[in-house]
């Protein structure tokens, strides 16, 4: 997705390096003087062109500078992020960070096979890597912190019933095809699906429509499908990619309901005018502020976050599922606010 002048204006990314990886470092956190320890995470998002990455960025830094006195330590965030989507790109940045001898690196996989033998590596080298947003379960990562994909495609799939009257025929925007996450969000949108008898995907199973994930490609996606099949009376939105754009939805404000995933600031408009019927909420802030806090707790003390085994034989102890926040008409003004708050602060 395109940068908005919104988001901008709150986080400084600097200029964007076309075709690969910009190294980019936010200050040291405030850990004490002359001495103190210096420890720098690696932050490899899917791109540096999608609003919500540049949100984690956000949090990243700001846990850098708020974080270094609880631990005791000086705080670097070296942002090594594509432009655009690409797991190579993403692999080879966290095999330079290993290299250059980061203590940590947290990571949004593009293709969870591509990424899992960088990650090995890494954690081969003495690296705590942690996975947010898209996992690489199969890895030798040590914790994943983001939406349990397969309940989320459900809710969305749940409040789109809801806005529909639990009748008629649905699409579904899917994004990349390759992400794992968003494969999880599609196949939970079609098993709550199965709940509602009254509904059916486009074409039996034909109604899933992946794009690349830019503002302007998703908005063509969706207006071009709505066009060829006028029988959708409703979007899953997966991911809120052609939010991030003006006018992105050809249609009079409620004639074909959505619910879409994410509510960043340039979504929000788009509840108040009747367009979608619901945003669900990531904390996608959190990917970055509550990531670097898991990964500092592992690196200075030594230990696992609370409630968490690296160790562990059960998945679910390598897990932190944070909850969606519904967003609505009525409670958009109040949910602001929480933008205000974090991105005010760069």
């Amino acid at each position: 997705m395109r940068f908005t002048q919104v988001l901008l204006a709150c986080v400084t990314v600097g200029a964007l390096v076309l075709g690969g990886c910009k190294k980019e470092t936010a200050p040291a956190g405030g850990g004490g003087g002359k001495g103190t320890r210096t420890i720098t995470i690696g932050l490899v998002a899917k791109s540096q062109s999608n609003a919500v990455f540049q949100a984690a960025y956000a949090g990243a830094k700001d846990a850098a500078k708020e974080l270094g006195a609880k631990y005791g330590v000086n705080i670097v965030i070296d942002w090594q992020t594509p432009t655009d989507e690409n797991a190579a790109k993403q692999a080879e940045a966290v095999d330079a960070l290993t290299r250059k001898g980061v203590q940590g690196i947290a990571v949004s996989c593009s293709e969870a096979n591509t990424l899992t033998t960088a990650i090995d590596r890494a954690a081969d080298a003495g690296v705590a890597v942690l996975c947010f947003d898209s996992d690489a379960p199969r890895s030798k990562r040590m914790y994943y912190y983001g939406t349990d994909d397969r309940i989320c495609g459900m809710t969305v799939m749940d409040e789109l019933a809801k806005a529909m009257g639990e009748k008629g025929t649905i699409a579904i925007l899917a994004g990349n095809q390759s992400a794992p996450n968003l494969q999880a969000r599609v196949q939970g949108v079609r098993e709550g699906l199965k709940k509602y008898p009254n509904m059916k995907e486009l074409n039996g199973d034909k109604g899933v429509f992946y794009h690349e994930e830019t503002p302007e490609k998703a908005a063509q996606a969706v207006n071009d499908a709505q066009r060829a099949n006028p029988t959708i009376g409703g979007w899953a939105m997966i991911g809120g990619w052609p939010l991030f754009t003006a006018n992105a939805l050809k249609w009079e404000p409620g004639s074909v309901k959505v619910v879409a995933v994410d509510a960043l600031p340039q979504q929000l408009p788009y509840l108040k005018s009747g367009h979608v019927s619901m945003l669900l909420a990531q904390d996608c802030y959190g990917w970055g502020y509550k990531t670097v806090d898991m990964l500092l707790t592992k690196i200075v003390s030594g230990k696992d976050p609370e409630g968490m085994d690296s160790k562990s034989a059960d998945p679910g102890k390598h897990r932190r599922v944070d909850p969606l926040t519904k967003v609505t008409k009525d409670n958009v003004d109040e949910f602001a606010k929480n933008w205000d708050k974090w991105l005010g602060k760069n």
